[in-house]
């Protein structure tokens, strides 16, 4: 790594913009790669001829090019270093750019996420990245898991009121709680519906009361406790499911959905989309649909907005991980929250989110943009929802 560290140098101090990539990248995120031979890296276009001056010491190879791109090595220490440009590519609006930070320098590289999404990645890449995330999932659903077991079930009474009253609320009218996805849904008499992360149980309760015959997979006892309360003040029957959703219990595995549905707030806990959006179809039946509600990216990593004004305060491709405070804690004391771990959150664009439902075997049907309704922000997109068909 100190030659990265090296080159970043370098590079900084001729204010040239760059980015390491390929299995360099990987390595400065934490992805284990052998990267003791080559060192991978892609500079501003116009830099090229001054770079090259830079390693004439090094007795770089003849400059290679096309219509398209440029690109020389030579030996640095025990490294062979490729050095490669795109004509007419900016490198600094890279919206997978990102720094790191390794010592004390600050290295750009490109996010491993741009191996997940490019056409035209290594697949070797793209596994080695599967396999990392997957590992750090793991991690992250353990720490995720222990905040969403702290204070949950009282902050459900203070949001909701008691099982009773909340139960009553959702019987008063129970087509209110599925807005504005309950138009996807079709009839649901005795429609097998699989809600995962389906949380406190009110949306559960609601399509059980419509005929519905409903399992929630989510990993909070405290959800649980509060939503069979619901259920049973509801006079409806609703199977709970606790587990991970990437890791489902033998019972699970074996059922065939008329309907997998998530909403609101879920995506941000998974960091690859590919095994959640693999797991929902081989949940489903064939023909069964999946039907996916959230906020959308444009309000969540974009835009904030208070009263009239409206500022872009996010960088709306961001790929970075992101720690929060677990959703409920508004709903806490100020003493509570103090108590409270920590949850680690990615957000996912809109094309990030259909590329990922397509490439797992999805027909998409329905990709609604829904706007918000406060008066003051009347243009601005609230939630999505997308409809999938197997």
């Amino acid at each position: 790594m100190k030659t990265i560290i090296n080159f970043a140098k370098i590079f900084e101090e001729k204010n040239i913009s760059y980015q390491f990539v390929g299995p360099t990248a990987l390595a400065i995120q934490g992805i284990h790669m052998d990267v003791s031979d080559s060192i991978f890296i892609d500079i501003q276009w116009d830099s090229l001829e001054q770079v090259y001056d830079l390693f004439l010491d090094k007795l770089p190879s003849e400059i290679i090019k096309d219509v398209k791109s440029a690109s020389f090595s030579f030996g640095y220490n025990e490294n062979k270093v490729h050095i490669h440009c795109e004509y007419n590519t900016t490198i600094r609006t890279n919206p997978y750019r990102i720094a790191v930070e390794m010592e004390d320098a600050i290295v750009w590289c490109v996010s491993f996420y741009t191996y997940l999404y490019n056409p035209k990645a290594d697949p070797m890449l793209a596994e080695k990245v599967h396999s990392y995330l997957l590992n750090k999932q793991n991690k992250m659903t353990e720490a995720n898991q222990r905040a969403w077991n702290q204070n949950n079930y009282q902050a459900l009474i203070n949001r909701y009121g008691d099982p009773a009253n909340a139960a009553a609320k959702i019987k008063e009218n129970p087509e209110w709680r599925l807005h504005p996805f309950l138009n996807y849904m079709g009839d649901l008499q005795d429609k097998k519906i699989l809600h995962l992360m389906g949380s406190n149980g009110v949306k559960g309760v609601a399509l059980s009361l419509l005929g519905a015959k409903v399992t929630i997979v989510d990993f909070s006892a405290e959800n649980e406790r509060f939503a069979k309360e619901v259920a049973r003040e509801a006079g409806v029957s609703l199977e709970y499911v606790v587990s991970d959703v990437l890791n489902l219990p033998d019972l699970i595995q074996s059922e065939a959905y008329d309907m997998v549905l998530m909403e609101l707030g879920v995506l941000h806990y998974f960091i690859d989309l590919q095994p959640l959006f693999s797991t929902i179809h081989s949940k489903l039946s064939k023909g069964g649909i999946f039907l996916l509600h959230e906020f959308h990216p444009i309000s969540t990593k974009l835009i904030t907005s208070s009263g009239k004004k409206h500022k872009v305060t996010g960088n709306y491709f961001d790929p970075s991980l992101e720690e929060v405070n677990v959703a409920f804690s508004k709903h806490m004391g100020s003493e509570q929250q103090t108590e409270l771990t920590k949850s680690l959150q990615r957000k996912w664009t809109i094309g990030e989110v259909v590329t990922s439902v397509g490439q797992n075997g999805f027909r998409i049907t329905v990709l609604e943009e829904e706007p918000n309704h406060k008066i003051h922000d009347i243009g601005l997109p609230k939630t999505y929802t997308l409809v999938a068909a197997k």
